[in-house]
């Protein structure tokens, strides 16, 4: 590509966006368009972006700031919870994927070598090589997925991560190993006794100095309060650590890493994790596109059958370890399957230690091509194998069924003489808070949470708490939701209670489910799937504020109360009526706001008609909702047509009430 200088960056960026959107539409991960993008526009294809060292070199930054970021994830007390995980779990899968592949490859390679060329003068450097790649899985893959399906907190998403967190530490001396594997044993043992000598001293001197001066530093420029300056201070530090080590003769990531570790023991270390994120997003993201240009179609198409034995025999080798090292370390059958699952593909770390391998001679071209195809459809089966374990590990575990069976029935038998209870889903603070509010009240509720220990500790102690995923249907049915008179998902996590309002409308469509979330950004998605109220943290935490300050300000007790009031009556809808029951005052409910279902049967006059239509406001009804399968949003707009059996809540006073619903049902 020739012309100008913007004609290039131009050029990656319309490709990325473009491969970006077309794998979110098949939802797939967005690292796997920036692969699919490096094949098709690198030097092996179209030929429209050259493969140079200046663009390696760039692409290295997204390798920096995603090391920057796991420094960040790298504390003691993270470590001492999931030791067990990581140190068991994790040393174990990459050692014994090292070792037993690296025995593997030798013996494969001296067979395959009469049918094969490219196995010609492999050895045990690029057999180690190899192995490293291969014990390498994609955290930037799994973790999303993981995250997105809710199950970061389930037995094998605890594997899961120890064993992640533990590959992204092990790239570390890996980076330090690999390039010593260039010359004969005697010069390799000392170059990589040096290397580890400089990384040792280098690493002692960052962190005990360097752990004294970044706080102090850091309070400096925080201290100034500029955003700018707090960001160019953070990219300083994270570039110039990187220009410390690759100057010792060592990386550009373990730099970046030992920042990230410095600056995870200050106060400031989420709002560092927030300023570098869009950087290392897009710079990751071109160091993909720079992976993707080192593959070349026309090698794979000639070599079409290695590659799907390379795919293959790794995949399932990989499986069968971990899976096995699972139950080794406490998982059922059911928790290893979906590890194994999970880990058993390629990633991302896996790339960069063969490029680093390719580049220095210790792995043969035609052999690494063959490699890097295999791995980078690996990664592209890696979110159908997650997406499909359960019901893989529910066919070939024989007491999956059982266990979760159990499981169900624990729930079940804490439901099953409950009747007009609230099911709460979510059992840590605020779901503590609200079984205390609901005890208080004599009213009966059954909660849902992932965590065994809390689980375990609040039972012990008499709470109505059960271990199940509020966001499975089984366990919403074995938790008595036709019976309940309410739900409460008590965790702001927007696409759990997505999913969970999905559930509830094909269960129990008339339930209330009152949803509690960050912020006011995802209240109408939130509404439309059905949820009858929404309480944001934020606007809560504002009328707390505002109610303090009134009242510092000698602001009437009485009048802070009833501001306080309107704005929650203005703000939810649930508090400006209420339905009302047998034991009310006949007398004091005719002056008071209420709420009112109206079902229309086939052949209403509303049916077919639209809310704006009905003039049901000038009588003095307003439509809260409609509940329907297809339409379930508060505040629906005029334009919306009625149809048979919709469910429409009107509120107002009993008087305008029964003249709207006249209006609605009259044939």
């Amino acid at each position: 590509m020739t012309g100008t200088a913007l004609d290039l960056p131009l050029f990656l960026l319309l490709a990325a966006v473009a491969g970006v959107v077309l794998f979110r539409l098949l939802h797939l991960p967005p690292m796997l368009g920036y692969l699919a993008v490096g094949i098709v526009v690198g030097p092996h294809a179209l030929g429209v972006v050259p493969d140079t060292p200046r663009t390696r070199y760039l692409a290295e930054f997204g390798v920096v700031f995603l090391m920057f970021s796991i420094g960040l994830e790298f504390n003691l007390a993270k470590l001492r919870a999931m030791r067990r995980e990581v140190f068991g779990l994790g040393l174990t899968q990459v050692a014994l994927t090292v070792g037993l592949a690296l025995g593997a490859s030798l013996a494969a390679a001296a067979l395959a070598a009469r049918w094969w060329p490219a196995a010609d003068g492999f050895n045990w450097r690029a057999a180690f090589a190899l192995g490293a790649a291969l014990a390498m899985s994609s955290t930037a893959i799994v973790m999303k997925l993981l995250a997105e399906r809710i199950e970061l907190d389930a037995p094998h998403g605890r594997q899961i991560a120890g064993v992640l967190l533990f590959q992204d530490l092990a790239v570390v001396p890996l980076l330090v190993i690999v390039p010593a594997l260039q010359g004969n044993v005697g010069d390799m043992a000392t170059s990589l006794g040096w290397a580890f000598v400089k990384a040792a001293a280098v690493l002692a001197l960052l962190l005990v100095f360097g752990q004294r001066l970044m706080r102090g530093w850091f309070h400096i420029v925080a201290r100034r309060r500029s955003q700018e300056l707090f960001m160019l201070n953070l990219l300083l530090i994270t570039l110039g650590l990187s220009w410390i080590t690759e100057h010792a003769g060592l990386s550009l990531a373990l730099g970046a890493f030992v920042a990230g570790m410095l600056i995870a023991e200050t106060e400031y270390r989420h709002q560092v994790e927030e300023d570098i994120k869009p950087f290392r997003d897009v710079l990751l993201g071109l160091f993909f596109i720079t992976i993707g240009m080192l593959l070349n179609p026309r090698v794979v198409w000639e070599n079409l059958g290695w590659v799907a034995l390379l795919i293959c025999l790794p995949v399932a080798f990989k499986f069968g370890l971990v899976a096995a090292l699972g139950q080794v370390f406490g998982g059922s059958a059911g928790t290893a399957i979906r590890t194994g699952l999970a880990l058993c593909t390629a990633g991302e770390f896996g790339f960069v230690l063969l490029r680093q391998a390719g580049e220095l001679g210790v792995v043969d071209e035609g052999l690494l091509q063959i490699v890097l195809a295999a791995m980078l459809l690996s990664m592209l089966a890696a979110p159908f194998l997650i997406q499909y374990s359960d019901r893989i590990a529910l066919r070939f575990a024989s007491g999956e069924w059982m266990l979760a069976s159990l499981n169900l029935t624990k729930i079940a038998a804490r439901s099953i003489q409950t009747d007009k209870h609230v099911v709460i889903c979510g059992f840590g603070r605020s779901g503590q808070n609200l079984a205390r509010v609901l005890e208080s009240q004599g009213l009966a509720y059954v909660a849902l949470d992932l965590d065994p220990d809390r689980v375990r500790e609040a039972a012990a102690a008499g709470d109505s708490v059960v271990f199940g995923d509020a966001a499975r249907r089984e366990s919403l049915i074995a938790a008595g939701i036709s019976r309940a008179a309410a739900l409460v998902v008590t965790y702001a996590d927007t696409p759990s209670a997505l999913k969970l309002l999905h559930h509830v409308q094909s269960l129990a469509p008339t339930l209330p489910v009152i949803v509690r979330t960050r912020d006011d950004r995802d209240l109408d998605r939130l509404r439309e799937a059905g949820a009858a109220e929404v309480v944001p943290e934020v606007l809560e935490g504002s009328l707390m504020l505002g109610t303090h300050a009134l009242l510092l300000l000698g602001t009437p007790l009485a009048q802070v109360l009833a501001l306080v009031r309107r704005q929650r009556e203005e703000r939810y809808a649930g508090l400006r009526g209420f339905f009302p029951g047998g034991q009310d005052d006949p007398v004091a409910s005719q002056s008071r706001v209420r709420l009112h279902s109206v079902h229309l049967p086939p052949g209403a006059r509303a049916v077919g008609a639209r809310l704006g239509d009905l003039g049901l406001e000038l009588i003095g009804a307003t439509v809260v909702s409609v509940r329907r399968r297809e339409v379930r949003g508060a505040d629906p707009s005029p334009e919306l047509a009625l149809e048979a059996d919709d469910i429409v809540v009107l509120r107002g006073l009993p008087e305008a009430l029964a003249l709207a619903e006249e209006r609605l049902l009259m044939p």
